[in-house]
């Protein structure tokens, strides 16, 4: 297994994502493969390659801390995550990292009595984008223990 550590000047906080062995182009062909590629905004300034890892990590994301999601209007994704410092580290890490290629989405990541959540807002223009990002959360989401 292959640990890949991003910097407090890539991303607001220290996350490490475990990724399979998976060498970046294998899996960027996998994922193209398996439609990693579909909810991809055309605004994207990643390369392909890089949004394969994005997607990864937004599954990794969904799989290990979503515990609930509910659409708030057409343009507005609320996430249940698991209350937990790695999860806040992770969803703030993936957020800052996001807004840097997809200048359009907003995260609000909000802990409080307990809980922690992720708001993701988009414009009008980019509804068919969160459409497919809430499906792949809820696809994915762990539930409560």
């Amino acid at each position: 297994m292959r640990r890949a550590a991003y910097g407090i000047d890539s991303y607001l906080c220290l996350v490490v994502i475990s990724m399979t062995s998976e060498t970046s182009g294998e899996q960027a062909s996998r994922e193209q493969a398996s439609g990693a590629d579909v909810w991809v905004p055309d605004a994207c300034t990643l390369s392909p390659a890089d949004r394969a890892g994005r997607a990864a990590e937004f599954a990794g994301l969904f799989g290990s801390a979503v515990r609930g999601a509910a659409r708030h209007g057409p343009t507005r994704l609320h996430l249940d995550l698991e209350p937990s410092p790695e999860a806040a580290a992770r969803a703030a890490g993936l957020a800052a990292a996001e807004t840097q290629c997809c200048s359009f989405f907003t995260f609000t990541l909000t802990a409080a009595d307990g809980t922690l959540s992720l708001d993701v807002t988009v414009p009008d223009s980019q509804v068919p984008v969160l459409d497919a990002l809430a499906d792949r959360a809820l696809a994915a989401r762990t539930p409560p223990a």
